[in-house]
């Protein structure tokens, strides 16, 4: 049963696009978000939100 729901919903990282490096772990759901994901979300490293896009 487990397994179905990792299939749904893998772990992803997405790192800055501010080039700091820093990286944040989230889930998405595959059935409603196909392509990569992009978020904006708090840089500590830069101090203020910047747009985090998924690595694979």
């Amino acid at each position: 049963m487990a397994s179905k729901r990792s299939d749904v919903r893998p772990k992803v990282s997405v790192q800055s696009s501010a080039g700091t490096g820093c990286r944040y772990i989230t889930q998405k759901n595959r059935r409603n978000t196909p392509g990569r994901l992009e978020l904006r979300k708090y840089d500590p490293i830069v101090r203020r939100h910047v747009v985090f896009k998924e690595i694979r």
